[in-house]
């Protein structure tokens, strides 16, 4: 580990917008004591209930029975790390901005992320993406954010799922405009493990409101899509139809998966994103 720190350390010196923002995005969601709520071997205190068939002497907790008729067992909370796995689409689509007074969809996706891992490795979470193993600390924080500064050549990337964590969580950000096809493999992959998990749609809105009129040019971010019209406003109501459907096919899916579904739009602040996130990992 101490090897690897100190290149960690070189590599994210490269990246000092993304890990600054991330930081303080980070600072701004007071989320308070991270744990699980779960019974098992951990320190803190949770909760006391009624001895059954099983429960030993050594496990009771004569003090607190003393001051009833019955027998008590004082339970703790589990405090086990769980592995959190993330996949931000790094597709060309992600390139899109709207407007001069938001940022790209890419680049808030890997502000999200990062922040989300800044909270979650603070709190003794092991975190990774496809091709990062999950692991736990402050060096991880340096490699997530070379890694998600990778950038891809299509318009709509597929997810790497191959190393989804047993038991673990995972989440998936993208604006999924692209096929569904490889999202439901991967969430299917992500089920086998017994890994649920959330979807972050990241949308510019301009993508939401279509507000194009007259003849206009829309080109793919990778230049292989060009579709030229005089009447953009007659595509709108089609456009919008087929936007709405689309997420009603991604709220079906996290529904039908246990998963949790959400739009967020880069005109909005990263805030109520974050903690959304933050707390859709944290459910029971």
């Amino acid at each position: 580990m101490s090897a690897l720190a100190p290149r960690a350390e070189a590599l994210g010196g490269a990246l000092p917008p993304l890990l600054a923002a991330a930081e303080q995005l980070a600072q701004t969601v007071m989320l308070g004591e991270h744990g699980r709520r779960r019974a098992g071997n951990g320190d803190e205190f949770w909760q006391y209930r009624a001895a059954g068939a099983g429960d030993g002497s050594r496990m009771i907790d004569w003090r607190r029975s003393a001051r009833t008729d019955g027998h008590f067992v004082r339970e703790r909370e589990w405090q086990a790390a769980q592995s959190v796995l993330f996949w931000v689409d790094r597709g060309r689509s992600m390139d899109f901005a709207g407007g001069a007074d938001r940022p790209p969809k890419g680049e808030r996706a890997q502000l999200l992320a990062l922040a989300l891992g800044v909270l979650l490795l603070r709190g003794g979470e092991r975190v990774g993406l496809p091709g990062l193993p999950a692991r736990p600390g402050r060096a991880q924080v340096l490699r997530l954010a070379a890694a998600l500064a990778a950038e891809g050549a299509e318009d709509h990337a597929a997810p790497d799922l191959a190393q989804v964590p047993m038991h673990g969580r995972v989440v998936l950000i993208s604006d999924f405009l692209g096929s569904l096809g490889p999202i439901e493999g991967a969430m299917a992959r992500a089920a086998a493990r017994n890994a649920p998990g959330v979807l972050l749609q990241v949308l510019d809105p301009a993508e939401e409101s279509f507000p194009f009129d007259g003849r206009t040019i829309f080109e793919s971010m990778a230049g292989g899509t060009r579709f030229e019209t005089r009447e953009a406003r007659g595509l709108r109501d089609a456009y919008l139809s087929r936007l709405a459907e689309r997420k009603a096919q991604l709220a079906d899916l996290a529904r039908a998966s246990g998963w949790m579904f959400r739009t967020h739009h880069t005109g909005e602040g990263p805030q109520p994103a974050l903690l959304w996130l933050y707390r859709a990992l944290e459910r029971r």
